[in-house]
């Protein structure tokens, strides 16, 4: 096992760690949608960039959950991005 999957193994033990992670599932299911959608697309992030006539990096601040500076795309950034990867965005939301 990697010293990284090794520290991940470790912070799973702890109660707060797994509640922040726990928080944060929405957004790393959307980031998957992201991510399966544009490889579905068979395109880069400079394809999708050009597409969305913007540039690559802004592209990967979007994939990666806004990076150190946690900014949320808009519902018209992240429709942009559906788009461009030839997708159409649509929100729900489900009871819990």
């Amino acid at each position: 096992m990697t010293k990284h999957k090794k520290m991940i193994e470790k912070w799973k033990k702890d109660p707060a760690f797994m509640a922040e992670y726990d928080a944060l599932e929405d957004e790393f299911a959307l980031l998957d949608e992201l991510l399966k959608a544009r490889k579905k697309a068979g395109m880069t992030q400079e394809d999708v960039a050009r597409a969305m006539n913007t540039k690559a990096p802004a592209v990967a601040r979007i994939e990666s959950g806004g990076g150190s500076q946690k900014h949320s795309p808009s519902i018209e950034t992240l429709r942009k991005y559906a788009k461009a990867v030839g997708c159409r965005l649509k929100i729900n939301l489900e009871p819990i």
